[in-house]
């Protein structure tokens, strides 16, 4: 019983890999306007980089994640500087 090398993965599993990042970028660069921004914000950036270096057919979601995950961080430095918390507070 010889043993063989694994093999590649193919072009159109890389691709739905890459389209199921996107995706994933966007969900999560959504949720994290919301909650948890310090986490989903750079797993948004990351994923929607990851996906566009793998040449995503969903490459306007995979920028919307990144644009929502930058704006994450941006909540999250905003709310960080103003009232010395992670979380939103409304009223008094």
């Amino acid at each position: 019983m010889a043993l063989t090398a694994p093999s590649r993965i193919s072009p159109a599993r890389a691709r739905r890999d890459a389209d199921g990042m996107a995706v994933a970028s966007f969900v999560l660069g959504l949720i994290g306007l919301l909650l948890f921004n310090a986490v989903f914000g750079p797993c948004a950036i990351v994923l929607g980089t990851l996906a566009i270096a793998r040449e995503t057919a969903r490459k306007g979601r995979a920028l919307l994640g990144i644009t929502l995950g930058i704006a994450d961080v941006v909540l999250l430095i905003v709310l960080l500087t103003l009232n010395h918390s992670v979380f939103w507070q409304f009223g008094g």
